[in-house]
């Protein structure tokens, strides 16, 4: 569009709604003159001048019917609420006199006449007046401008007022960092109780109270304190802030979310709780009683003989990925980092984001993957069980549904903050086959990535896969438990399909020879070499020495000298043939 005039943007806020935005190309090419302004007659020239000659605001029509048709101001206003009230009864009974009005004061022909009227009916089921247009085109204006100029004021006060609500968080956060910002974790010395900015060094400080356990009377405590001076240790810390604001369940969840950590260790912190509270609350409670004036008698020895803490190290410290974990469960989402952020390659390679899935991909496979943030179960009609994964990557999140035959196999292993890589199908529709927004994978296999294997990966030298809109060939299962003793077909399941774009080729056959079935370690090793190189090819598993039986491997391959030089180390060249 292209907005010029304020005008613009409160005709975009009424357009664009479901049944106005079919307007929205005209208005905007009108506009630019790319389009003739027209009228259905000279009489609306007045009414519709501002706007292109289209009808947007609910003003508009009764300015038509006064200039138009004659009408008073009260028949005006009783048009308007037949219309923005959707009354049918009641425009039937107004439209007579809106006819009859047209043809004798305004001069329009009967067929003009019931022709606006027409569209006047339409336009009641979409219809906005403008002053509610023009209250959000303002604040649009007011929050565009200051996202611009201060954008880290204006993101930090979207968060706050979002902060109860960690998906629209997520997003927010995510933007922060899309605009050159970075959002931190909480901390004693520089966060309030909402979210604020860190001056001049684009930086924003998570708000003490958007942690969960950590009410706003703690943090105005927190606060209250620090006026004094910034905290220098946790001893200074336990000194000063009421122990009866601040109670054991703040300590835990800002020691958690990190708030600390520029005292002291997380670790150390949490094994030495027990003894920074007792410190804290007999230092105070003696200072309540007046005991620790008797210090003051001593003079500048006092010091020597005031009591003090000393935190002893913790013989277990947490992990990276135990810190990040507390981080989601205390502020519902990762901060100092993402657990994925070292498997970044991995994911990057074999799976597809999931913020490039869309619409256009509905109905084709795709490979993806990342970690199990929630995950729901329930019971269908026939008695089984069957899940919805809330699935999310660095890029996005997405539901992915696991039908109860695949919850049977693997539903055990499905729990939060596993990292899972899932072939499936791409569902962009809604129960009635409508096309909509919200994207959904239905499962086909799932194959849990455990932590050794991301960090044993290696990788394949080729970019990042990406969703494919058109037609992908697929591999289907044809796997007899009878016919071996190998482990069960979903821990096989590598992806059936490489959805980055290949260039068009018959796809191969690689025949791989295992001479002992029972052999487990080569089984595992040979999966795993193949999930390092997915794509179209077919790879056919033929089992034994002498009585062979063939088996199609339920996922597919991309044969190269890279992979058949893999395979013929693990399993001799012999053993190896491609066709």
């Amino acid at each position: 569009l292209k907005p010029t005039v304020f005008d613009d943007i409160i005709a975009m806020v009424a357009l664009y709604r479901p049944g106005p935005m079919q307007f929205i190309d005209s208005f905007i090419k009108r506009k630019h003159g790319q389009e003739p302004i027209t009228y259905l007659h000279e009489g609306m020239k007045s009414s519709l001048e501002n706007t292109y000659g289209i009808l947007v605001y609910q003003e508009q029509f009764m300015q038509i019917s006064k200039e138009w048709c004659g009408f008073t101001g009260g028949q005006a206003d009783t048009l308007r609420k037949a219309v923005g009230k959707k009354k049918i009864d009641l425009m039937r009974k107004v439209k007579v006199d809106f006819v009859e009005g047209a043809i004798s004061h305004g001069g329009a022909t009967k067929e003009v006449a019931e022709k606006f009227w027409d569209q006047l009916e339409e336009f009641a089921n979409y219809c906005f007046n403008k002053s509610h247009a023009a209250c959000y085109g303002l604040i649009s204006y007011w929050t565009a401008y200051l996202k611009a100029h201060y954008p880290d004021a204006f993101m930090a006060a979207l968060m706050t007022s979002d902060q109860d609500d960690i998906d629209r968080l997520a997003i927010e956060i995510a933007e922060a960092q899309h605009m050159g910002m970075k959002v931190l974790a909480p901390d004693v010395n520089e966060s309030f109780v909402e979210f604020a900015v860190v001056p001049g060094k684009k930086q924003i400080r998570f708000g003490l109270a958007a942690v969960k356990g950590v009410g706003v009377a703690a943090v105005e405590e927190v606060l209250r304190a620090r006026e004094e001076s910034r905290f220098v240790s946790i001893e200074d810390f336990a000194k000063r802030v009421n122990v009866q604001k601040f109670n054991k369940k703040a300590w835990e969840s800002l020691i958690k979310s990190g708030g600390f950590d520029s005292l002291a260790d997380r670790s150390d912190l949490l094994f030495n709780l027990e003894s920074i509270q007792g410190f804290a609350s007999k230092l105070q409670k003696e200072a309540s009683s007046g005991q620790t004036d008797l210090f003051g008698l001593l003079g500048e020895s006092s010091e020597s003989v005031m009591p003090s803490i000393s935190l002893q190290p913790s013989p277990t410290k947490h992990t990276e990925k135990e810190r990040l974990m507390w981080e989601r469960e205390l502020m519902g989402l990762y901060i100092s980092a993402h657990p994925l952020d070292e498997y970044a390659q991995y994911f990057a390679e074999q799976t597809v984001p999931l913020s490039t899935l869309t619409k256009a991909n509905d109905e084709h496979k795709a490979i993806v993957g990342g970690l199990i943030s929630t995950m729901r179960t329930i019971i269908t009609k026939s008695g089984t069980k069957m899940a919805f994964i809330g699935l999310e990557d660095k890029t996005g999140e997405t539901e992915v549904i696991v039908f109860p035959k695949l919850f049977q196999q693997i539903g055990e292993q499905l729990k939060q903050d596993v990292a899972v890589r899932i072939e499936g199908t791409i569902s962009a529709r809604d129960r009635e086959g409508n096309l909509m927004d919200d994207i959904k994978v239905i499962a086909d296999n799932i194959m849990i990535v455990t932590d050794q294997e991301l960090r044993d990966y290696q990788s394949t030298g080729g970019g990042p896969l990406k969703a494919r809109a058109g037609s992908v060939t697929t591999t289907k299962r044809s796997f007899s438990r009878k016919q071996t003793s190998l482990p069960s077909t979903e821990s096989y399941a590598t992806p059936s399909v490489r959805t980055a774009t290949v260039a068009a080729a018959t796809p191969k056959q690689v025949y791989v020879n295992v001479k002992n079935p029972d052999d487990h370690t080569v089984l595992e090793q040979l999966k795993k070499t193949c999930s390092r190189h997915p794509g179209v090819d077919t790879i056919i598993l033929v089992l034994g020495d002498e009585n062979k039986s063939a088996i199609k491997l339920p996922f597919a391959v991309d044969v190269g000298d890279t992979l058949t030089g893999e395979l013929g180390k693990l399993l001799g060249e012999d053993a190896v043939v491609v066709k």
